[in-house]
């Protein structure tokens, strides 16, 4: 209400100034063609004047629409052909979302030439084909959005990928994901799928390089992260040390290896084991010896008691930790083998005696047993033997056994009573 008086004062208020101009400001029109004259007032001229040029304009526009209207006609359908293949397109959307496979694919493809957006219709209709498990055709779509739109490779590339990968069809996949991290270094979702590619491939030295980059852009967990980092240096470490390879490929493994993972028990281990293998056991003396300082760890120490490098000095060393750990059952074992490779085979037994009081052991039973006989004590030597396999019987799963004596319907009896049918028969 307000606005309508508000036009209506405004409009009275230039009418009163048009008047005002009018009768302060006088004139006149007089155009002459021959002996025809034509006169009239300089106001009521320029009001002419201003409607003869609004009428000759829309007359113009009018003219133009009609010389042209072929044109005009194209373009309104192809207005209405785009607002279809939009309504189709959000259609196809809608039933994939649903998983309405089929009814996607054929809504999407329908609407695509006529879409504004074809790379969208052909990735997803791609999508609802490989999910009905067509996989050719899902891949001649792909090849369509391809040629659809220009600069649309990085995405083509990525569909591509991640249907290579639902498809398990992993090498083909790591190569498109190679090639699109050349051409798109750190994009977040291609490193995402190389992760997966390279856990299903096993390329656990590609995985071991990736986990900085993914890492600078938190695409993983701190969590996630030292789980895989850690997987991947043990398959590493495992198969450098399985195929006997250069040793020094192994050590600069290690090198390269983050300085949490040093501290870890099974790749100390892993690693002192690879360097016994290639020939560097002074090298992995001080390894489990430096770790055991760091972190006490009985495999670590089990380890190394087993190494053959100066049996003298490791002997000191292991005493001294005896000084700390007085009842380790393990560090004791560790001293009876050191004593061993010393030749002081009563301070041998007595560090294998302590370890079995401390904790009852097979593995120690059998040391006892062996230095025994060797020293001709037989009868102690059985009486371990014994011990020792009653120890790893009682580690045995529960199964099924055959009693002492046969059992009617036992498996023994039972064989025993085919072969005398089998006797009778003959």
């Amino acid at each position: 209400m307000r606005k309508l008086i508000l036009i209506v004062v405004l409009g009275l208020a230039l009418g009163a100034l048009f008047g005002q101009l009018m009768m302060s400001v006088p004139g006149y029109w007089l155009v002459r063609v021959g002996d025809t004259s034509f006169q009239t007032s300089f106001w009521f001229g320029l009001i002419l004047l201003l409607a003869a040029f609004v009428v000759l304009h829309f007359g113009l526009r009018v003219l133009m629409r009609l010389s042209r209207p072929m044109s005009r006609f194209k373009v309104w359908n192809s207005r209405t052909r785009n607002r279809n293949a939009m309504k189709r397109t959000v259609r196809g959307l809608v039933a994939l979302a649903e998983g309405r496979w089929k009814r996607a694919e054929k809504s999407l493809v329908k609407a695509a030439d006529d879409s504004s957006t074809p790379l969208v219709n052909y990735l997803s209709a791609a999508l609802a084909a490989h999910y009905q498990g067509r996989y050719d055709q899902a891949d001649t779509l792909l090849k369509r959005a391809h040629l659809s739109t220009e600069g649309a490779d990085t995405a083509v590339g990525m569909m591509q990928a991640q249907l290579m990968l639902d498809r398990q069809q992993y090498e083909e996949a790591l190569a498109i994901l190679t090639r699109l991290d050349r051409q798109l270094p750190n994009h977040p979702q291609v490193l995402k799928q190389l992760k997966q590619a390279y856990l299903s491939v096993s390329d656990w030295d590609g995985l071991r390089r990736l986990m900085p980059r993914l890492g600078a852009q938190q695409l993983i967990s701190r969590q996630e992260r030292e789980q895989l980092e850690l997987r991947a240096y043990r398959e590493l470490i495992i198969r450098e040390a399985r195929d006997g390879g250069d040793i020094e490929r192994v050590r600069n493994l290690w090198a390269d290896m983050p300085d949490h993972l040093r501290g870890h028990t099974e790749l100390v281990v892993l690693y002192a084991e690879a360097l016994v293998r290639g020939n560097q056991e002074p090298i992995a003396e001080r390894l489990l010896r430096h770790s055991l300082k760091e972190h006490w760890d009985s495999r670590l120490v089990l380890r190394y008691g087993l190494l053959n490098v100066d049996a003298a000095r490791q002997l000191v060393y292991a005493e001294k930790w005896l000084q700390e750990r007085p009842n380790d059952p393990d560090l004791l074992l560790t001293l009876g083998r050191l004593s061993l490779r010393n030749a002081y085979w009563a301070k041998a037994q007595e560090y294998f005696e302590a370890s079995q009081r401390q904790r009852p052991s097979g593995v120690v039973c059998a040391e006892l047993a062996r230095l025994y006989a060797n020293l001709g004590e037989h009868n102690k030597s059985q009486l371990y033997y014994r011990q020792s396999v009653e120890l790893l019987d009682k580690s045995l799963p529960s199964l099924p056994q055959p009693s002492e004596v046969g059992e009617p319907g036992a498996g023994g009896g039972k064989s025993r009573g085919k072969a005398k049918e089998g006797g009778g028969k003959a």
